[in-house]
């Protein structure tokens, strides 16, 4: 999946300015697909054992919701309480999650800001690689596998649409169903990366003073991925939460701890001139 926007993002490029230059200017972006595709040759299951039950018990004590005699996580009870409407929404909001960032990257770049460009590619980049890394530190299972499998992790597990079906059915596209059905890990969930990056493009469209109507819109999609993620099941609470957390962590050490440093700024003032 990953790869296919690099590539459809790689060829505007290519279109609208030369090509050694757009390669260059891709490198963050195929770092990020490759580290992404290279965690298929040594899963994380291989390094942690997979969490299912502790992170269901964790979600149910902090924010059940309580319905007669029972408490069930979020994911649960939207799974009883859904409707068309939200149903519909849940998906557009999914569907930007990765293209609205490469749009805006793409956006910077061919507009001229080629430092807020890198600047943001870069960021975009770290986020995912401290993800990444959450992934091997703490295997998780998301709230559909709890719900659907119980609580014995079976390594087989093919991908899931979970609430996102809805939309499928409900539109009559099978455009989740194409995403989900070639995920070859279904045990990372913990940090959700889908709730970094909107943040990601959310902040840097902000700090690049975009006009007030974009980063408007960025923050309200940002809040509508955040919400999908626990209507669908896709993703907990907790799952969000550790989303933001890495997001703020990479955000900051970039432009905190690393933007600091002389070298950097030197390098990055190259790498602008390179692209």
């Amino acid at each position: 999946m990953f790869s296919i926007y690099i590539i459809l993002f790689w060829l505007v490029l290519v279109a609208l300015r030369p090509t050694r230059k757009a390669a260059l200017a891709l490198l963050p972006w195929l770092v990020f697909a490759c580290s992404y595709d290279a965690m298929r040759l040594y899963p994380n299951y291989e390094v942690n054992p997979i969490d299912v039950k502790g992170i269901y018990e964790a979600e149910k004590s902090l924010f059940g919701v309580t319905c007669g005699e029972s408490v069930m996580i979020p994911g649960e009870y939207f799974n009883a309480h859904h409707c068309p409407a939200a149903d519909f929404m849940a998906g557009v909001f999914y569907l930007c999650w990765v293209p609205v960032p490469l749009a805006f990257g793409l956006y910077l770049y061919l507009k001229g800001d080629k430092e807020m460009y890198l600047r943001f590619s870069m960021a975009f980049l770290l986020v995912n690689l401290l993800g990444f890394m959450g992934y091997y530190i703490h295997p998780a299972a998301p709230p559909w596998y709890a719900i659907n499998y119980g609580f014995e992790p079976l390594l087989d597990t093919p991908g899931n649409l979970a609430g996102l079906e809805r939309f499928d059915a409900l539109t009559g596209l099978n455009v989740f169903h194409s995403i989900y059905s070639k995920n070859s890990n279904v045990f990372a969930a913990v940090p959700s990366l889908h709730a970094a990056y909107m943040l990601v493009a959310t902040v840097y469209a902000a700090m690049s003073r975009q006009h007030t109507a974009t980063t408007l819109a960025f923050a309200f999609i940002c809040l509508g991925i955040w919400w999908t993620a626990v209507y669908s099941t896709h993703h907990y609470i907790i799952d969000v939460l550790l989303g933001i957390l890495t997001t703020m962590l990479g955000i900051g050490l970039q432009e905190i701890a690393l933007m600091r440093s002389q070298r950097l700024k030197t390098w990055l003032r190259r790498y602008v001139e390179a692209v």
